[in-house]
């Protein structure tokens, strides 16, 4: 550590960064540290001005360290948005109309365009009038396509209606897509018609990020000619450009199930293959007059080429400024430890983005990097080969093994899988991705030349199709991913004591890091057995948000029964809300029941549940708890029970008033699921409120889960 100072700059500047987000509020922090520190520091210079040998003074490191803390802190506050006066989260009034620019290049979905509008300005209604007011803030708005040309960087909108907060997670362990905007600022979002936008005018807000876009355009324009076939053009535009828009849902998951994934993405993975092979190209300047200067310039050049190339990727950004520092460096002939310098490139980044110490992207980036420039060389020269190719192909293998070890715990805490066969995809996709990114670059740089253009495109075609055939064959294979894990920060942290700690121990053979090995160790096992048997004795009814449809769970244990009306095909929909649920829970035997079926077609319900299905209803009775779906309540068909039931789940409008269950039913809890009109909705708890009536409705307040 002694030789690595920036190591310990970073650590206090994120600490202070951490400090912030969990605790912003508590304003003392930053007070606190900012004058501990100016005393600690000093008294440190008091106490040694005047001596010829200074010696290492920890008191004056210490509040070095705690005034950088105070900066982490102060800086994270800057750049959170909510804390501008005049930011659109404060805005009490109602949003007639505002006035945005778009920040970002657009992005193309299925049916809409999603658009980033930073708002100048508002129309709000007021006791005088409709005015006009500055404001601020940025929104995601999603436009209708309806035939409509992609939106450009740099458009002036006038939107009409008011933008609104973006929902919090609805399920448990759904996806937190809130907090993630938050990250970057951003706290509404709206879905426009295309009449409900007017665009006044181009003014982009950067010169530099029109440059970048209109590049990315560009270069999308020369792929789209060179690169004939969908696929390989899909994943050609995923690896260089960042566009994911064409590429196909089996492929993607085929990439995922082989631990390849990463590659479909633009992040720190490219921009350091093109780093390694920009070195091993350029390495025979190094003995030339000036070779290094010459070498970094044209490193520099190229990498920033690819970052433009990118439309400015804000992870390409981050990474491109990390290798930029680790070429600066080495051009400047002085002894640099390569942790220090990547520490130096993540300290400077946080700076001038303290969120994105929160990025996926950026901590797998860092993880990765520093695992294979400190780990790799040690594990590849503990095993050696007599022939080249063997040796070529256990260096390619000891990267793909160090990166995906010192990974592998955040990549399960965020995406719940573990690629079994990594070791056979990543050494192919490290190869064919080495000669993937620099031949597209080739082709951009002769795409003028005739013959030359066409050669170029072909063998990126051919390039781009071997490596989609490498994955499908490996994600294709039984047991490609181990699906369906889930750790919670804890965890995942004990993990990265126990990676660590291994690691020292083998390097060190110090005792000290056996006992916190396997300390950390048994604790991660203790925490795993006691999660398995608390879920071994889970029993719980969940009605969950699923828009405009039902989801209604009974939870035994690891089994989980799912009557649902959610169309089979559609697995995004129960990807993104329902998957990480059951993820969470544990659950590993789950039965799918459609909502339509009858009580005739019911041999696949367990046992343990009793259930009488027709038009109208459908009641379930399951270790003595009733539950009641109403479906219908109409005058033509009248139906009642005898009993009280437990739990009512009125789904598909079927109450209008709440008289309409007079003589027909009593529940203990009555609950509303997402297959109702959200007016009527809204309508019936107002009406509930002043009845008395307790009741839930999903939309509102999320899923409602209940532990029997």
């Amino acid at each position: 550590m002694k030789g690595n100072p920036f190591v310990r700059y970073a650590a206090a500047l994120i600490t202070g960064i951490v400090l912030y987000v969990y605790l912003p509020d508590w304003t003392v922090i930053p007070l606190v540290a900012l004058l501990a520190g100016l005393g600690l520091l000093l008294w440190g210079i008091r106490r040694t001005s005047g001596k010829l040998v200074k010696p290492i003074q920890t008191a004056s490191g210490l509040g070095g360290l705690l005034l950088l803390l105070a900066l982490g802190w102060c800086i994270s506050y800057q750049r959170t948005a909510r804390n501008q006066s005049d930011n659109l989260i404060h805005l009490t009034d109602t949003l007639r109309a505002y006035e945005g620019v778009i920040m970002a290049q657009p992005e193309e979905r299925a049916r809409t365009f999603r658009v980033e509008l930073a708002i100048r300005r508002g129309k709000r209604t007021s006791p005088v009038g409709d005015q006009w007011q500055p404001l601020s803030g940025r929104v995601i708005v999603y436009l209708d396509k309806a035939g409509q040309p992609m939106p450009n960087y740099g458009e002036v909108w006038l939107v009409a209606g008011s933008p609104r907060p973006i929902d919090p997670p609805l399920n448990p362990g759904e996806f937190d897509y809130k907090q993630y905007l938050s990250y970057r600022n951003i706290y509404h979002q709206q879905y426009l018609r295309p009449y409900e936008r007017t665009i006044l005018s181009i003014d982009p807000p950067s010169r530099i990020t029109d440059l970048a876009t209109r590049v990315n355009r560009w270069a999308d324009s020369v792929f789209t000619h060179q690169v004939g076939n969908r696929a390989e053009y899909g994943i050609v535009n995923a690896m260089i450009l960042g566009v994911r828009d064409d590429l196909d849902t089996e492929l993607y998951r085929a990439y995922a199930a082989a631990g390849a994934v990463h590659v479909l993405s633009v992040s720190g993975l490219h921009v350091g293959i093109l780093f390694l092979v920009l070195t091993f190209l350029l390495s025979f300047l190094i003995k030339r007059p000036r070779g290094k200067l010459l070498m970094a310039f044209l490193q520099l050049t190229i990498l920033w080429f690819y970052a433009l190339i990118t439309g400015f990727s804000p992870p390409v950004l981050r990474s491109a400024a990390m290798f930029s520092l680790l070429i600066i460096a080495n051009a400047s002939g002085r002894q640099q430890q390569f942790i220090n310098s990547l520490a130096a490139s993540a300290f400077f980044i946080l700076c001038f983005d303290p969120y994105a110490l929160f990025s996926a992207g950026f901590q797998l980036s860092y993880l990765a990097v520093g695992g294979i420039g400190t780990w790799q060389s040690p594990l590849y020269q503990s095993i050696t080969f007599r022939y080249k190719l063997a040796d070529k192909i256990w260096e390619l293998t000891a990267v793909a093994l160090v990166a995906q070890l010192i990974t592998f715990p955040l990549g399960v805490f965020y995406f719940h899988q573990f690629p079994t066969y990594f070791l056979l995809a990543n050494p192919i996709v490290i190869v064919m991705s080495n000669i993937l990114l620099p031949l597209a670059m080739t082709t951009l740089a002769f795409s003028g030349i005739p013959y030359v253009n066409e050669l170029l495109g072909w063998l990126l075609e051919k390039t781009a199709w071997f490596l989609n055939y490498a994955v499908t064959q490996t994600g294709s294979l039984p047991g490609a991913a181990w699906d369906g894990l889930w750790i919670s920060q804890l965890a995942m942290v004990l993990i990265y004591v126990v990676l660590f700690c291994g690691v020292a121990l083998l390097i060190t053979r110090d005792r000290v890091y056996l006992w916190a090995t396997s300390l950390a160790s048994l604790v991660v096992a203790g925490l795993t057995i006691w999660n398995d048997f608390e879920q071994t004795r889970q029993q719980r009814l969940a009605v969950h948000f699923l828009p405009h449809r039902t989801a209604v769970s009974l939870t035994d244990g690891h089994q989980s029964t799912v009557l649902t009306d959610l169309d089979a095909n559609d697995t995004r929909s129960f990807d993104f809300y329902l998957k990480n649920t059951f993820g969470q829970w544990g659950v590993s035997d789950l039965t799918i029941i459609k909502a339509s079926q009858t009580s005739s077609v019911t041999d696949s319900i367990p046992k343990r549940l009793a259930c009488y299905q027709d038009r109208s209803y459908t009641l379930w009775v399951w270790h003595g708890i009733t539950i009641l779906l109403v479906n219908q309540l109409s005058e033509s068909y009248y139906w009642r029970l005898p009993a009280v039931v437990d739990y009512l789940i009125i789904r598909r409008n079927a109450l209008h008033a709440w008289n309409q269950l007079d003589g027909r039913v009593v529940a203990r809890h009555i609950i509303f699921d997402d297959s109702n009109k959200t007016p009527l909705t809204d309508k019936l708890l107002a009406d509930a409120k002043e009845l008395g009536i307790a009741c839930y409705s999903v939309r509102q307040m999320g899923a409602y889960v209940a532990d029997l």
